[in-house]
């Protein structure tokens, strides 16, 4: 069965008040098992246009990301992040391919 990750690119408007929402969503997220493959970091864009920090967070299969996405809990601190920082949130299925 293939993974599902949730994926965001983020450009944070307010970083102290954002701290609240990376502080608040991991537990979540970690129990709805998601695993962080990608949070920040170093990144380049190559071609086209993005925001400026990234996040891929791994989940068993797509329809556990889309829980996690929808989780109430989660909802409730992604308010913090909706009002700190703007941002693109996907929910992709994996592949099978090796």
């Amino acid at each position: 069965m293939p993974k599902g990750y949730i994926i965001g690119h983020i450009t944070v408007n307010d970083p102290e008040a954002y701290k609240e929402y990376v502080e608040r969503d991991t537990p979540i997220l970690h129990a709805l098992g998601g695993r962080f493959i990608v949070r920040g970091g170093q990144a380049q864009v190559m071609e086209g246009e993005t925001l400026s920090r990234h996040v891929v967070i791994e989940f068993p299969s797509y329809e556990a990301a889309l829980t996690a996405y929808n989780d109430p809990e989660y909802q409730e601190v992604a308010g913090i992040r909706r009002r700190t920082a703007e941002s693109v949130i996907l929910v992709v299925e994996g592949t099978d391919a090796g």
